[in-house]
């Protein structure tokens, strides 16, 4: 078959009838059909309508050699800094397509399990290890176009690294038999974005120095496995009209609770289990964080690009331009992006193939890029609030230019560049970038997107060929070290 387009997207998830509960009630419709999920839905679908548009036909799929059928890109597994070039063309024209407000765009987890594929020659041989699997996985995700998810953060009763979580009833998911047929997992995993609204759900354990052995498992179910349930939070959808609520009400993605209530995992989908060695490096050692992050921060610079469209509009809509602290603020946003780009174009520069002859981007300069995001979007938000200042609370809605007020609106709210609608419109985009419950969600998201921040940065610390520089200062000033 492979790539998929929309319509075959949205047939194949609503005939799933994956276990979605939404304010405690299971969802019994078709899911593309829930004021929840309809507008992500139809999102992701035009995502997939792009890889069959012929203009972009070269930028969007490639052939393999083994196959006959257009696999998407997201799926490329890089050998030359060209291959990877070519992935980011690729993830650009779908980030563009949503102005980078969906984390989970296919390519993310597309690209994710392309990582596993290309570093699964690190569990041959290892114990309770079946890197065959991963394959296999691969070669079935490029042939049907699958859509994923994944968990594999453990629920948050304590924060403590030490906590083990140990209780009669699992809170955290767990191996607790296993048997001929495979695996069974009882307890739960944390904030599976688009949960349930994937063809499958990867299931992984985030490597720890505590991890418990029945918790050291990695494998990839259908969405709609016996006894796997998506518990969602409130929906940030604010309507359907995109005047009034012109990104929640595309690019809302759903968060859940993933539940496995004594779910099988048969045998050939199971990746490692049991093995905490295999759990603490092969995420780390494999090629996955190179290329999620040359993923992500592709997307976080086409959604700068987007907030700095917005600020300099406000600014040119209310005249306010002239002012040095206005360029300021905005010079902010185009130093921020300017450095992400940097970072990206260095990382892409100093790519390197690894042992498993995949050409990997250079690790450092995305690590940076991923330190940075996370204090320079908050403070884009404020930028955004800041420029707007009061015409970003007094927003009327579509229905109150279609009333008979429409002339006291047209003549109280009309701006230097636009009429009173289409200032309203503009306005309404950029709170609801900001200030709505979709937009405090998205600063949330991309604050911890890579998890805690200081973590991060340990990380970078750790990693960071730091000695070359001491050395040179200590011979500049012809110290000795100490015996």
């Amino acid at each position: 078959m492979g790539i998929l387009n929309g319509e075959d997207f949205i047939h194949r998830l609503d005939g799933m009838k994956n276990e979605i509960y939404y304010d405690g009630e299971l969802i019994k419709n078709k899911i593309s059909e829930h004021p929840a999920f309809r507008g992500v839905m139809k999102t992701k679908a035009s995502l997939y309508n792009l890889q069959h548009n012929k203009e972009l036909e070269n930028e969007m799929i490639f052939y393999s050699p083994e196959k006959e059928e257009p696999i998407g890109i997201s799926y490329l597994q890089p050998k030359t800094k060209e291959d990877l070039k070519r992935r980011r063309i690729m993830m650009e024209h779908w980030a563009k397509h949503t102005h980078g407000m969906m984390g989970r765009s296919p390519d993310y987890m597309n690209t994710v399990i392309m990582s596993f594929a290309s570093s699964s020659n690190l569990l041959i041989g290892k114990e309770n290890c079946f890197p065959e699997n991963i394959q296999s996985l691969y070669n079935k995700a490029m042939e049907q176009d699958l859509s994923f998810t994944h968990t594999f953060i453990t629920p948050q009763v304590n924060r403590s690294q030490g906590y083990l979580g140990l209780s009669e009833e699992p809170v955290s998911a767990k191996i607790i038999d296993k048997n001929e047929e495979g695996l069974v997992i009882k307890g739960a995993r944390l904030l599976a974005t688009e949960g349930g609204l994937t063809d499958e759900v990867l299931v992984f354990s985030a490597p720890s120095l505590f991890i418990d052995s029945s918790e050291a498992y990695a494998f990839s179910i259908p969405s709609n496995t016996k006894g796997l349930k998506f518990y969602c939070r409130e929906s940030f959808v604010g309507g359907d009209s995109i005047f009034n609520y012109p990104l929640s009400s595309r690019y809302e993605e759903m968060d859940s609770v993933v539940v496995f209530d004594n779910v099988l995992v048969p045998w050939e989908k199971v990746f490692y289990y049991e093995n905490i060695e295999a759990a603490g490096s092969f995420l780390n050692e494999s090629s996955f964080h190179s290329f999620a992050y040359h993923q992500v921060i592709t997307r976080q610079i086409v959604k700068t690009e987007f907030i700095l469209g917005i600020a300099q509009l406000l600014v040119e809509t209310i005249n306010v331009g002239e002012y040095q602290h206005i360029q300021e603020k905005l010079s902010e946003i185009i130093i921020g992006l300017e450095t992400m780009k940097a970072l990206l174009e260095k990382a892409e520069n100093d790519a390197q193939l690894d042992e498993c002859g995949t050409m990997r981007p250079s690790m450092i300069p995305l690590q940076v890029a991923s330190n940075i995001f996370p204090k320079i979007y908050p403070r884009f938000v404020e930028i955004i609030e800041l420029i707007g200042a009061s015409g970003m609370i007094l927003l009327p809605t579509e229905k109150a230019f279609q009333s008979n007020i429409r002339t006291d609106l047209d003549h109280y709210l009309q701006a230097t560049q636009l009429d009173a609608k289409n200032r309203v419109k503009l306005f309404r985009l950029a709170w609801d970038l900001t200030m709505s419950s979709f937009g405090t969600r998205q600063t949330q998201y991309e604050r911890y997107f890579f998890g805690d921040p200081i973590r991060l940065a340990s990380g970078l610390y750790n990693k960071y060929p730091k000695k070359i520089h001491a050395e040179n200062i200590r011979s500049f000033l012809s110290l000795k070290k100490d015996n």
